[in-house]
């Protein structure tokens, strides 16, 4: 019960500082995909150092095929409604798509830096939800703050605590 209640509470507490930002700013610094990585991290606070890199390298992966994808095949089209049955703008769209999944998936893979939630990166990406070089820039931001925020939580945790995050017992025990 411990562990439900502190992830669930630790995700809503990132996902609280990038809604402030995206606030304060105007600008789209929350997106659906962003939702499944802040709940990654504060499932398993205590994963290695080298996973922050993963997470952003794998949204500027998603964000840059996605942006490509779009612009090669879907510029100027955007799912906010769904296209008519066989529409020129929904094959486009739809290409654009898997194009930037097939792209996203290789390039994860070939850097080592997976980490699924991405494939929703580049998806609103390639779908022309957030499709401007500037909006990548933003999600990659939006990215890089959310690990530099559990950086600095665990930083702390740890000064005060001296252990990153206590061990749970397992549930059925």
């Amino acid at each position: 019960m411990r562990r439900r209640v502190g992830t669930s509470l630790y995700a809503g507490l990132l996902f609280t500082v990038l809604g402030a930002i995206a606030w304060a700013t105007g600008q789209p610094f929350v997106f659906p995909s962003l939702g499944p990585s802040a709940f990654l991290i504060a499932f398993d606070r205590r994963s290695e150092g080298g996973r922050a890199a993963r997470i952003v390298g794998s949204h500027l992966i998603g964000g840059v095929a996605g942006l490509a994808a779009w612009w090669l095949i879907a510029a100027g089209a955007t799912l906010t409604a769904t296209p008519p049955a066989f529409s020129p703008e929904g094959f486009r769209l739809a290409a654009s798509a898997t194009v930037s999944l097939v792209a996203t998936s290789w390039a994860m893979i070939a850097t080592d830096a997976v980490h699924a939630p991405a494939c929703a990166t580049t998806l609103i990406v390639s779908l022309g939800l957030l499709s401007t070089p500037t909006e990548v820039a933003i999600i990659v931001a939006s990215v890089t703050v959310l690990v530099g925020f559990h950086a600095g939580v665990i930083l702390v945790f740890k000064r005060i605590v001296g252990n990153a995050h206590p061990l749970y017992r397992a549930e059925g025990s």
